[in-house]
């Protein structure tokens, strides 16, 4: 068993991670800034933790992570505002680094996107460009730190039912199929399971590969 922290615990992702872990033994922490939405973190089947990830200070954030075996980064600010995605997206998963380290949490698995990176190609008058940068800055740290990483970077998400199968394969491209949701939180799962998966990038859309046969390939 292991004590996982989910930080952006109530979104669409980590409802669907945090059964998964619970129902295999894991003890679950599901970080959220809304204490309303503490009954569905006890649904899905974790502890609800009240923290604002975007104010608070990296000692904060590694108080918090004191005892904890793993953390899986889940938390954004939804688009919209480009200084509240670079507050979340970039800054504050990158203090949540640091307090990783700080607190001796080493195992740190990041939700990103299927062609996050600095040469992202966005162009600076679309809407996707704060998105683009910040999830490019921040996992660059992520790759930089000495963390036990693993960048998860799925294809345009959908709300299908899980197969359980994916295309690690996969690559930038606009013709994509899409990801569901739900096999973003068994591939996440599964990351953290597999020690195959530390130090990889992850890049995969829905597809026909087992996830277990997907990772224990990396």
């Amino acid at each position: 068993m292991a004590d996982i922290m989910i930080i952006g615990g109530h979104g669409k992702i980590a409802l669907l991670l945090a059964p998964l872990l619970d129902a295999r033994g894991d003890a679950v922490t599901s970080v959220i800034r809304n204490p309303d939405q503490a009954d569905e973190i006890r649904a899905a089947g974790a502890t609800p933790l009240v923290l604002d990830v975007e104010t608070a200070t990296r000692d904060q954030i590694a108080e918090a992570l004191d005892g904890f075996d793993a953390i899986v980064w889940s938390a954004g600010a939804g688009g919209g505002n480009p200084d509240r995605t670079y507050a979340v997206d970039r800054d504050a998963a990158i203090r949540t680094m640091a307090a990783a380290g700080q607190a001796g949490v080493d195992r740190f698995v990041m939700v990103s996107y299927l062609g996050a990176r600095p040469d992202h190609g966005v162009p600076s008058d679309e809407p996707f460009f704060a998105y683009a940068e910040a999830k490019a800055a921040a996992d660059t740290a992520l790759r930089d730190t000495r963390l036990d990483w693993t960048i998860l970077m799925p294809g345009a998400l959908t709300d299908e039912e899980p197969s359980g199968t994916i295309d690690p394969a996969a690559i930038r491209a606009s013709n994509l199929p899409g990801t569901s949701r739900a096999n973003v939180a068994l591939v996440a799962a599964a990351a953290l399971a597999a020690p195959s998966s530390v130090r990889q990038n992850i890049s995969f859309t829905d597809g026909s590969v087992p996830i277990e046969v997907a990772l224990a390939a990396l």
